[in-house]
């Protein structure tokens, strides 16, 4: 034991830990007599290469470069870097020096550092969340709930919430004055203070803020931050190196930092507030090691459980690391988001990314999106107080998410939902190829795309084949504008003139033949070309009837589709398909490549009972799957009893977008002008449900949003400081002369 005299508990029955939805693991306690066995503490994480968990050992030898650099000017003695992933360490490494004065001592990895202010996340936020869980504190209650003499002077508003986003209009920091005599006389001088701006109108950092939620935790538990965080937190959690108050052989591995009244500091807390609060402090005072805070972040990223320990639940660590707007900074629940203290954190982290820096050079992030975490201990104000770390660490920081590559990577981040086991199939035969895994790397694309000159559609092949495929059939032709050969050709016109093959009908879809009509209903038409008939799949019947199909032997379906669930496309197909199984007719679908690629599957799953002739299967918004391998999967989840055959794409690596397949682009429906607007639809598209323009009537929809309502000068900065990989949002106005808001000037984003 080696923070004080607590006893360490044994945790209670685990529950069970989920990681990418395959993997399952059962821990427990178990209970002899009266007394539970305690379980052993939980390991560190192991040090692994930077291969085995995705990340390229070159890239990460740049940190090298990076800290010599910082060495070289003085920034800091030395530093303590750790890089985690997929619960094992890629990189521990120590650098430089521990100390300088009085005298020499190099860095090691086990040495102990004065976290500052990473103390307010991992000790006191962790403890007001879990004393959230246990029903003793609420997070929209006023602070007066629980001091009642606190409300004076204007404070009696603040809640909790605005002491862990640090909206609460408290001075950053009072008086060193203050905290002269003991620690009741120093809440007196809390109680007492003015606000500095008024509550929830100004984004200041404030010591004072968490101060006071240090004060909470114990006034609600009984225990002070310290007692509790070792009873609750660090015990649990195996971490013996980290702590307030250092016992003698930590403090012997501490990095000193400057001095106080002639003496160096070194195992005591450099803030000179937590000092006078006897080290123990909501905003200051915590020790650890890289070895330690790399528990805490994998504790972190595995949704509030290490090795059986669960210390928060999913949802709570969701809620504590979600996204809050406070006066143009991105904050968590005492975390750090995307603000102007964000300097040490990196470029190419995710919006989901939390972390927190420390005034003596300590530096935590923790991007569950990349399943990384970057740790940065240094003593930066050893022996002066004069080093400057944070753009150094906010480099190394984006080295590290930099270093992940698809290539090894053999557990690359999707969205994980029940998918059928025919997506499932589809989905890993996609990732099987080694080049097609480069379009998952976050913000890459593969390296020098080259177009592909031999991709060939089903109709190409079909059409190579001599058409045997269709000898003998009468054939109706589900299509339209998009059904063409790689030269241009419609696919009625090639099976109109195969001498094997008998076309006896035409079938459209939404938007007709020509793909040109946006309207409600469209009825029945003649095809000037061929002479033939066209039924309208979208006008009384948007399924082929059996008087429709009386001369039909074979139903083959040839339209381009968008890689997007809202596409009526897909439902049309689908529907055609329910009709042939009905009336006994063989089914051919020529096969196109998914336009956004047959990779990538982002978005929530269709909910049960939502299906709509828009989207009517369950399937999440961006599918990954070509029109032929959706038809597979309808016969699967469906049960269709249907003769089907899938004329397949050839050449198309599924990484691929269209415009790397040689293939000519259309606009597969009035709307969708452009594969930029295609690769945006899935997301934007989404837009369409609320009450927003999402460009409708506009020259570039799906590649602007906006409301008469919406200044787009704050929403475009608001937007861009998430730092989304290969976007930037441009403020704009503009006025749909149809659709949403027709007529009505708009300001919005274009992207």
């Amino acid at each position: 034991m080696q923070y004080g005299p607590l006893q360490m508990q044994a945790p209670g029955i685990s529950r069970l830990a989920k990681r990418y939805a395959t993997v399952l693991v059962l821990y427990a306690v178990v209970l002899v007599g009266q007394s539970a066995v305690v379980q052993a503490a939980p390991p560190k994480l192991p040090l692994t290469t930077p291969e085995s968990v995705g990340l390229r050992s070159e890239r990460l030898a740049q940190i090298d470069s990076i800290v010599a650099e910082g060495l070289a000017a003085d920034r800091m003695p030395g530093c303590v870097i750790a890089i985690g992933r997929r619960g094992q360490l890629a990189m521990l490494k120590a650098y430089g020096n521990r100390q300088t004065e009085p005298t020499t001592l190099p860095m090691t990895v086990d040495t102990v550092f004065d976290m500052a202010s990473i103390t307010k996340p991992v000790a006191t936020g962790t403890s007001v969340m879990m004393l959230l869980e246990q029903g003793k504190l609420r997070l929209r209650e006023p602070v007066t709930t629980y001091f009642p003499n606190f409300g004076s002077h204007g404070k009696d508003s603040i809640k909790l919430t605005h002491l862990l986003t640090h909206h609460s209009g408290l001075i950053a920091d009072n008086a060193l004055s203050d905290y002269d005599g003991d620690r009741a006389n120093s809440w007196k001088n809390i109680e007492a203070l003015e606000l500095s701006v008024q509550v929830a109108s100004k984004f200041v950092y404030s010591d004072v803020g968490f101060i006071v939620l240090g004060e909470l935790v114990q006034q609600v538990s009984g225990q002070n931050v310290h007692e509790f965080t070792q009873q609750h937190l660090f015990q649990p959690l195996g971490m013996t190196e980290t702590g307030y108050l250092p016992a003698a052989e930590l403090k012997a591995r501490c990095a000193p930092t400057e001095q106080r009244d002639g003496q160096w500091l070194q195992g005591v807390v450099h803030d000179p507030r937590a000092a006078r609060m006897d080290g123990i402090a909501g905003h200051a005072g915590l020790f650890s090691t890289a070895a330690d805070l790399a528990v805490y972040a994998q504790m972190m990223l595995q949704g509030g459980s290490y090795h059986g320990v669960r210390v928060l639940s999913p949802s709570t660590v969701e809620l504590m690391t979600s996204a809050y707007e406070v006066s143009g900074n991105v904050r968590g629940l005492s975390w750090d988001k995307n603000s102007v203290y964000s300097s040490n954190r990196g470029e190419n982290f995710s919006a989901r990314a939390f972390g927190h820096g420390g005034f003596t050079g300590t530096v935590l992030w923790i991007d569950p999106e990349l399943d990384l975490f970057f740790i940065f201990l240094s003593n930066r104000v050893h022996p002066n107080g004069k080093g400057n770390v944070n753009s150094l660490a906010g480099r190394i920081a984006t080295v590290a998410a930099a270093a992940i590559d698809p290539l090894l990577d053999a557990t690359p981040t999707r969205t994980t939902h029940a998918l059928s086991l025919e997506f499932e199939q589809a989905l890993n035969a996609a990732l099987s190829d080694a080049s097609e895994k480069a379009a998952i790397a976050a913000g890459e694309q593969p390296a020098e795309p080259k177009m592909r000159s031999e991709v060939l559609c089903g109709i190409d092949v079909l059409q190579r084949e001599g058409f045997q495929r269709l000898a003998g059939k009468r054939v109706g032709l589900i299509t339209n504008h998009t059904g063409i050969n790689r030269n241009g050709v419609r696919t009625i016109d090639l099976l109109q003139d195969a001498p094997s093959v008998n076309l006896v009908a035409l079938f459209s879809p939404e938007h007709g033949l020509a793909g040109k009509l946006d309207v409600a209903k469209i009825g029945d038409t003649d095809d000037a070309g061929s002479g033939l008939h066209v039924y309208s799949l979208y006008g009384e019947s948007r399924q082929p009837t059996a008087e429709q199909l009386a001369e039909v032997d074979t139903l083959v379906f040839d339209i381009q589709d968008i890689g997007t669930r809202y596409y009526t496309y897909v439902s049309t197909m689908r529907l055609a398909m329910e009709a042939a199984a009905e009336h006994g007719k063989s089914f051919v679908v020529l096969d196109r490549p998914n336009p956004i690629n047959g990779v990538d599957v982002d978005g929530p799953m269709l909910d049960p009972g939502r299906e709509s002739f828009v989207a009517s299967h369950r399937l999440p918004v961006r599918h990954g799957m070509t029109i032929g391998e959706l038809a597979k999967m309808f016969v699967a989840e469906l049960k269709l009893e249907i003769d089907l055959q899938v004329v397949a794409v050839e050449g198309w690596q599924r990484a691929d977008v269209l415009d790397l397949t040689g293939l000519p682009w259309v606009n597969p429906s009035p709307n969708i002008r452009c594969l930029n607007q295609a690769i945006l639809y899935p997301g934007i598209g989404l837009l369409e449900t609320t009450n927003l323009s999402v460009g409708r009537g506009t020259d570039t929809p799906f590649e602007r949003f906006g409301a008469p309502w919406i200044n787009a000068v704050e929403l475009a900065m608001r937007l861009n400081a998430q730092n989304l990989a290969g976007i930037r949002f441009t403020p704009i106005r503009f006025s749909p002369e149809t659709s949403v808001f027709a007529n009505q000037e708009c300001q919005g984003v274009q992207l």
